[in-house]
């Protein structure tokens, strides 16, 4: 919808005409040059009737872009629901050697665990309007690749352009969690809830599972964790194939106990579908906010009748000095 903030201003529109049927006080002096006849004749015949309605013409429509920029038009743009309360939501992604493992199968193809994970979190990370969502990727360590953000879209790219090993090769779960609880802001209208994947067990880091649990309990901040990886994949060898477990690393016991005594709750993710399931289950448990206020995106117009206002005082201004050397170029002939 458009509208003008102070549309009191355009009152100002017919001033130029207030002000040119004003009585004017005139003072007669006596000329300090006289000029002949013939050259006055001649500029009076060069400024002609239709030359002069242009520059009156041109001059109306810069002083009335003036006023109406002035008067602040705007461009109200259709309510937008504003979620009531959101949550901090953290997610920690496990980029260890041991996520290479091609144990997962998307639309068909074999792929290693992480490209599962961005194929299923992607969506998962779409439908959070109204959290704030951050990204860390740990490995060695742990590293906040985004800060806690409205701005799903970014969250979404950075994950799609993590690399398995990036940084590292073991897995510091510990760091993972520490670093989450380090990052949460201190909002008391918001639920602050981690969601870490690991495919592993913790084998670096600075600060171990037990003192992260701590830390997340007595920050109140709910770990949901998820175990990826199959239970069963055939490897080939030379005797031929058979069947192995590739998540025989996976230490589920530490995963549940954090999970539990944080409030939250331990997942196992063996392939796609179990992921998908995983998610939707945490949209159950940690809800997107309801949508309850509304806000109308503002826009600002006034910069265009200001820029034609501009453009138009400069061609009249090189108009009136053009004609003047036109004037004394003819002038000089004459004489």
């Amino acid at each position: 919808m458009f509208e003008f903030a102070w549309i009191w201003v355009l009152l100002a529109l017919p001033l130029p005409i207030v002000v040119y049927l004003l009585p004017a006080r005139q003072e007669v002096q006596p000329a300090a040059l006289k000029v002949p006849h013939l050259i006055k004749g001649f500029a009076a015949d060069h400024i002609s009737k239709k030359t002069n309605k242009i520059r009156i013409l041109i001059a109306a429509v810069a002083w009335s872009a003036l006023v109406i920029a002035a008067a602040r038009p705007q461009w109200l743009g259709e309510p937008v629901n504003i979620p009531a309360e959101g949550r901090d939501l953290m997610i920690a992604v496990d980029l260890s050697g041991s996520m290479k493992m091609e144990d997962m199968e998307v639309n068909g193809r074999q792929v290693d665990r992480l490209q599962m994970i961005k194929y299923v979190l992607s969506d998962f990370i779409e439908r959070r309007v109204g959290d704030r969502l951050g990204l860390i990727l740990f490995a060695d360590t742990a590293y906040l690749q985004a800060p806690l953000t409205y701005d799903r879209d970014t969250v979404n790219q950075l994950l799609k352009e993590s690399l398995i090993g990036l940084v590292g090769e073991q897995t510091a779960i510990g760091d993972a969690i520490g670093l989450a609880i380090k990052r949460f802001n201190a909002r008391e209208e918001s639920n602050k809830v981690l969601i870490l994947l690991t495919d592993g067990q913790n084998t670096a880091g600075n600060i171990t599972p037990e003192q992260a649990n701590e830390l997340a309990i007595n920050n109140e901040v709910t770990v949901y964790t998820i175990g990826v990886g199959a239970d069963k994949m055939m490897m080939q060898s030379f005797f031929g194939s058979r069947q192995i477990n590739p998540s025989q690393e996976l230490d589920e016991d530490m995963l549940t106990q954090i999970a539990t005594s944080t409030g939250g709750q331990y997942f196992r993710a063996r392939d796609v579908a179990s992921l998908q399931n995983i998610y939707a289950k945490l949209d159950e448990l940690e809800p997107i906010a309801r949508e309850s206020r509304q806000m109308r995106p503002l826009q600002a117009l006034f910069y265009y009748p200001l820029a034609l206002s501009l453009l138009l005082t400069v061609l009249l201004s090189l108009y009136q000095i053009l004609s003047a050397k036109g004037i004394t170029a003819r002038l000089g002939r004459t004489r």
